[in-house]
């Protein structure tokens, strides 16, 4: 969304295998900085099984369960950390290093940096949740979509179903830096992005795609956030941010597996 190469860092754990090379070309063809760590167990993959547009997936985490603080505080990877000023950590990361998690957290929180992550799924929210709350209070934007925000709500015994009732109490958290105000963003597939901050929330639409070209939710998700990241970056405002979410989003259902043109056309 950039289409700045470099202007991207990114770091986790591979194995040391054909999946683990493929990651590291795909990555550098897209102009990311890659720092992986490599570990001796194969590299995660997934299965995914596609009916009628909807998507199912089977998951061997496998390197990706591997990561270690250690490679993270190494010089050349944390110089990295501190180049960056803005930071995002997808909620799955919780189960395997929350130490890293909060080492990046606290120096963002430090240096007024903006941090953010993603509720990522109903059981994070539900298993992780101790982690979970240990890490809210460094965190700027948090991202997720409606079933995701009702198990939080659940858990956190909110008692409440309505999802604009639940963005803007979790905007409302505490938080450890008063540098940012949180803003909490919530998709909820074909009906509008809910957004919450400063005591207010916003509905924002989103792109009608007819049923007949969806092929692909997966990645849908992750192609919002970081449609959103890329106009952040840019300092644009949130409703611009989210406009490029939804775009990217949009892109990825109508495609077969994470995949996208070469260049994109978001104006």
């Amino acid at each position: 969304m950039l289409q700045i190469p470099g202007a991207t860092g990114y770091m986790g754990s591979i194995g040391k295998d054909k999946f683990g090379e493929e990651m590291k070309k795909n990555a550098k063809k897209a102009g990311v900085n890659v720092h992986y760590y490599e570990d001796d167990s194969p590299t995660g993959t997934c299965a995914v099984c596609v009916v009628g547009g909807e998507r199912s997936l089977v998951a061997n985490l496998s390197a990706a369960n591997c990561y270690k603080v250690d490679h993270l505080k190494q010089p050349e990877n944390w110089a990295l950390v501190e180049k960056a000023k803005y930071y995002y950590i997808a909620g799955f990361f919780l189960t395997v290093s929350p130490e890293s998690i909060l080492l990046v957290a606290e120096h963002a929180a430090a240096k007024n940096k903006v941090f953010s992550t993603n509720l990522s799924a109903p059981f994070i929210c539900e298993f992780f949740k101790d982690v979970q709350d240990k890490v809210l209070p460094y965190v700027d934007y948090v991202f997720g979509n409606e079933t995701e925000a009702r198990t939080f709500s659940k858990v956190h015994g909110w008692e409440t179903d309505n999802v604009e009732e639940i963005a803007l109490k979790i905007s409302q958290l505490p938080k450890a830096s008063g540098t940012h105000k949180r803003i909490t963003v919530i998709t909820q597939g074909a009906d509008p992005v809910v957004v919450a901050e400063d005591g207010k929330v916003k509905l924002l639409p989103v792109i009608p795609l007819p049923k007949e070209k969806l092929v692909d939710t997966n990645g849908a998700g992750d192609a919002f956030v970081g449609g959103f990241l890329s106009q952040l970056v840019l300092e644009k405002p949130f409703e611009e941010c989210v406009r490029a979410g939804c775009y990217a989003a949009n892109v990825i259902i109508q495609r077969s597996g994470c995949t996208y043109p070469e260049k994109p056309d978001f104006k």
